[in-house]
């Protein structure tokens, strides 16, 4: 961009279209009618096109004024929000957020999302809900909740609902260190075992349906139906149990080594997540930190 424009200039051109006067944009601006024709006159010169024509009924924008207007008013509208969202930062408590995580977005993503939103509005007040994709979508729509993170759910389940993805995640298959399993990987051995299975409700359990079908495995008699993280990381280490759970819930212990996943293929299971709105929702200046947050945390976790 020219550095010579300054915002004298677009707040010149814009509040003269608006009154249609130059006389009355002058009032408005606490210029005199010479400054500001002045001001405007420097702003086609830089620009290098006559963006208002002047008669006696007022003024008029030229086809090169009126695409230049629209330009003008959205960096003006841009800077007063991006203003009015660092003085609401600087009010404690002024500025609050609601946000529903499902357990793998829980576990792994807003760790990282808090820290980033901690640089960047320290005052914000966070409130962070997990459970199953229907309880979140459902506190969304009801106005209890302002965003939700986590996997994309069946087009019944979204209604009303934005979905804006960051990220693919798919399910793991984990069991505790020296599981019997280990030393033959078979994904059609699991029934040998408890399963700890995804509940009808959870938006993983379809693609774990269609891998067991795919490799003609039989959903297992022996299975508990859960998503619970807590549960699944209390009751795996003392048991031969078999845990479907998307990978973000286990990746931390996974990689500690307290529990293992097994070698399976299953991109076949990977689906997208994102943030979910209400489709009616205005934006705040609470909400575009908070995804701005996102963003650095998803990029810092290597997620896209």
């Amino acid at each position: 961009m020219d550095r010579r424009i300054k915002i004298r200039h677009l707040q010149a051109l814009t509040e003269i279209v608006r009154q249609g006067s130059l006389k009355r944009a002058a009032e408005r601006l606490f210029l005199t009618q010479p400054a500001i024709s002045r001001t405007l006159s420097e702003l086609e010169e830089i620009v290098g096109a006559e963006l208002l024509t002047r008669s006696r009924s007022g003024v008029a924008l030229t086809p090169q004024g009126e695409f230049f207007h629209g330009f003008a008013q959205s960096s003006l509208s841009a800077l007063e929000q991006g203003l009015a969202g660092i003085e609401e930062a600087g009010r404690e408590g002024a500025m609050q957020l609601r946000v529903g995580a499902l357990p793998s977005v829980a576990a792994r993503l807003m760790p990282e999302v808090v820290t980033q939103l901690a640089t960047m509005a320290p005052e914000i007040r966070l409130t962070i809900a997990d459970g199953s994709h229907g309880h979140l979508t459902g506190l969304l729509r009801a106005g209890d909740l302002d965003l939700v993170i986590g996997r994309l759910g069946a087009p019944e389940t979204m209604r009303g609902l934005s979905f804006t993805q960051l990220y693919l995640e798919e399910v793991a298959v984990v069991v505790r260190p020296g599981h019997p399993i280990l030393s033959d990987p078979d994904l059609r051995r699991i029934t040998d075992w408890p399963v700890i299975y995804p509940a009808p409700w959870a938006a993983i359990r379809p693609f774990v349906e269609r891998l067991l079908i795919a490799e003609g495995v039989p959903v297992p008699g022996r299975r508990i139906e859960t998503v619970s993280g807590a549960f699944g990381r209390a009751y795996l280490p003392g048991s031969d149990a078999v845990w479907f759970i998307s990978a973000g819930v286990v990746a931390r212990e996974v990689e500690q080594g307290q529990l293992v996943r097994l070698p399976i293929a299953t991109h076949s299971t990977e689906g997208p997540v994102g943030l979910m709105a209400r489709a009616d929702q205005s934006e705040t200046a609470a909400r575009q930190l908070f995804i701005q947050a996102v963003g650095r945390a998803v990029s810092r976790l290597e997620l896209t």
